[in-house]
């Protein structure tokens, strides 16, 4: 494995670029692109445990990562005095294309000049979050689509357990437990997935780590701080598996279905049939064509949809009043967590430290096109790719939380 060390966010601060055009300073030019930076960094949680690799400057839009395969075990004993024929080695390519993110604020010279507080820098700092947030949201989208996924079970009124097979069937009652933590760690451990300093690491949301928290086998990290350092974010650990908690883990769930109510309504009853009217709520002409639904047990895809009926891929059985919900959750809509565990070198990133750049433009840089130096702007771009190396490095466990029916989609 190429550059085989988790994102290290001190070569981002020693290398980030600030692209200035007249007016500042060199020490100003450093200051404000630290000070992105510092904001940025929280925001990065995905991409602290990834293994990075170079930006390929000059090398064209896309980046190739080396995937090398085991080697059978050597049990044929050696013949003396015969060289043996040796192994080859297997090794695969897994490319990606790189993409280009960046968006700017513009600064009127009235808002600059009238403003109590730096109004450059305090754009820079929000800036500097929104890098962070929009690039790790990239890594996490990308090694999201593991294949490896374990579904959190029901837990009945009588402490029985029910078997969930899909996404769209989790509700609140589905949580994530010390059994499941343990169940996920031993499918890494069964793959032989490499540990970071020992342990893996689950990246939560708050949701679900308030549920977490209730075991009683739970470690909290200041029980270990002295002892070990610390990853952004961590907050205990549990059964070999580190947690590192963020608002940024990933929900699966849909938006509302109308303007004006979250779901929709049967408007006579269905048997077998790809068009279903429905009233219950506002809804634009065209506006649910592409989502899914949830109408009488079946999850369908919407192809196209008017005021008062939308039409489906699929045929579906439903009785008048019938309660229609978004279908990209879990069961009536709910919110879905996918709780990534994750062994070292299941998945890679571009090095954020090379293609990265904020860049600030003040008044009077716009030559005829500010012809009375009025504005001045903030910005930033960068370069980013992310892709799965060792899927089986990495399971997936999806549940539902106590705060399911309150929890949004990101």
């Amino acid at each position: 494995m190429e550059d085989n060390k988790y994102f290290d966010l001190q070569l981002f601060a020693g290398d980030m670029n600030t692209q200035t055009t007249g007016g500042l300073s060199a020490e100003m030019k450093t200051y404000y692109g630290m000070e992105l930076l510092e904001n940025a960094k929280p925001q990065l949680v995905h991409n602290q445990f990834a293994a990075t690799k170079p930006l390929p400057v000059g090398g064209g839009k896309t980046v190739e990562w080396r995937k090398f395969g085991a080697f059978d075990k050597a049990l044929t004993p050696l013949t003396e005095g015969v060289t043996p024929d040796g192994s080859g080695i297997s090794v695969s390519y897994i490319t990606k294309e790189l993409s280009q993110y960046g968006d700017y604020t513009t600064v009127s010279d009235m808002l600059d000049l009238t403003a109590i507080d730096d109004v450059v820098l305090e754009i820079t700092d929000r800036h500097g979050a929104n890098m962070g947030l929009t690039l790790d949201t990239v890594t996490r989208n990308e090694i999201q689509q593991g294949n490896q996924v374990i579904y959190a079970p029901k837990i009945n009124d009588d402490g029985s357990k029910t078997e969930i097979t899909s996404r769209y069937a989790l509700n609140d009652r589905c949580k994530i437990s010390g059994e499941l933590v343990a169940k996920a760690a031993t499918a890494l451990k069964k793959m032989n997935a490499p540990k970071f300093n020992g342990k893996y690491i689950c990246i939560i949301h708050p949701s679900v780590a308030y549920d977490l928290r209730q075991d009683e086998s739970w470690i909290a990290a200041h029980q270990y701080a002295a002892a070990t350092e610390l990853f952004d974010g961590e907050i205990g650990e549990l059964h070999g598996v580190r947690f590192v908690e963020t608002t940024e883990a990933k929900i699966f769930c849909g938006e509302d279905l109308a303007s004006d109510s979250r779901t929709l309504l049967v408007n006579g009853a269905v048997n077998a049939g790809k068009t279903v009217s429905f009233d219950g709520g506002t809804v634009a002409a065209g506006a649910l064509a592409g989502r899914y639904v949830l109408i009488g047990g079946e999850r369908a895809k919407v192809v196209s949809n008017t005021a008062t009926a939308m039409t489906l891929d699929k045929n579906v059985t439903a009785a008048d009043n019938a309660v229609i919900y978004p279908g990209e959750g879990g069961a009536e809509g709910m919110a879905v967590y996918g709780c990534l565990f994750i062994g070292k070198d299941a998945y890679g990133v571009v090095d954020l430290s090379e293609g990265t750049e904020v860049i600030v433009k003040p008044r009077g840089s716009g030559g005829t096109a500010d012809p009375l130096d009025q504005r001045s702007s903030v910005g930033w771009k960068g370069v980013h790719a992310a892709a799965i190396l060792y899927d089986e490095y990495m399971v997936r466990v999806e549940c539902g939380s106590s705060y399911s029916k309150q929890d949004k989609g990101n």
